[in-house]
């Protein structure tokens, strides 16, 4: 299986973004979204999942096995297809954002266009003072071209995006081929996303599936840390090579009276199926690591469930 899901995974860094239409990622329909325990059984946090913005990830599409899931712990998910505004954010707890694209994908030659910002000033400038005012965000944002779409609402919590490849054959997991954050290897770090509330949500092993590196300001936790053997190929022809050594695919801060995630790869959250072979492909149906809990770990600190 291991083989088999790492033909996989290469082919599918050639085809993101390029065969959407083709289908070569869907949702898994096998995969079970069930929470043995629910962490929310009166109160339900609400979830505004952005489907406003070329999202390549949706609530309803490749993300729907993350949506069921914290649908299953208790959280709601209403997709947004409004630009964002103080009026869109308003009566929402959490906000979702998942691979954003400046334009839509068909083919490379729409890269320029999806490389440029998925959204307004105006639209970042109200994220932001939601969030400051005590709203939790979640940004998922892939490698090339979605660093650049998403890069303007990043910056906007002092997170930087690489905007290219990142890879770090040095620390893969040996039966995925991945990029492997582990306990042993201490590239997972300690914060509360990563210990859960109790030995049942504690997080040992995170697989990610290429993604680009990211930077966050004075006091955020990388939780997910790339090793100094990390490197970040460069968009558009992934030719020139850069160490990423510091950098990171996940980040936590507190930000005023809100929080915010913002993730570096977005297959982590996923379960799909994907080429012909339709082998799974993302974090949530692979066995053998904690990808599902981490999800549900992220929201719970997103909802302060956590501190």
């Amino acid at each position: 299986m291991g083989q088999v899901f790492t033909r996989t995974a290469l082919m599918l860094l050639v085809l993101v973004f390029t065969n959407v239409s083709a289908g070569q990622q869907v949702a898994d329909p096998n995969f079970d979204p069930t929470v043995a325990h629910p962490a929310f059984t009166k109160n339900h946090p609400r979830v505004l999942f952005d489907e406003a913005h070329n999202n390549f990830h949706t609530a309803g599409g490749r993300y729907k096995a993350f949506a069921d899931l914290i649908n299953s712990d208790g959280y709601r998910v209403t997709p947004n297809s409004r630009k964002f505004s103080a009026e869109t954010l308003a009566g929402y707890d959490i906000l979702v954002i998942a691979n954003p694209l400046g334009a839509p994908v068909e083919s490379p030659s729409d890269f320029p266009t999806a490389n440029k910002p998925a959204f307004t000033e105006v639209e970042c400038d109200a994220v932001r003072d939601w969030v400051n005012r005590g709203g939790s965000l979640l940004l998922i944002a892939d490698h090339y071209p979605v660093g650049g779409a998403a890069g303007i609402m990043a910056k906007r919590f002092e997170v930087d995006m690489s905007n290219a490849f990142t890879d770090d054959p040095a620390n893969y997991d040996p039966q995925l081929g991945q990029i492997l954050f582990s306990r042993s290897n201490k590239l997972l770090l300690d914060h509360a996303i990563t210990r859960g509330r109790n030995q049942s949500e504690f997080i040992n092993r995170i697989v990610t599936f290429t993604g680009q590196s990211l930077t966050g300001p004075k006091g955020s936790v990388a939780f997910l840390k790339l090793a100094d053997t990390a490197i970040d190929a460069l968009a558009p022809d992934r030719k020139t090579k850069v160490s990423a050594a510091g950098r990171a695919q996940g980040i936590a801060l507190k930000f005023g009276k809100g929080r915010v995630v913002v993730l570096g790869e977005a297959a982590m959250l996923t379960a799909q199926l994907a080429g012909p072979e339709k082998a799974p492909f993302g974090g949530l149906n692979v066995p053998g690591i904690d990808n599902k809990q981490l999800a549900l770990n992220i929201m719970h600190w997103l909802s302060r469930l956590t501190r």
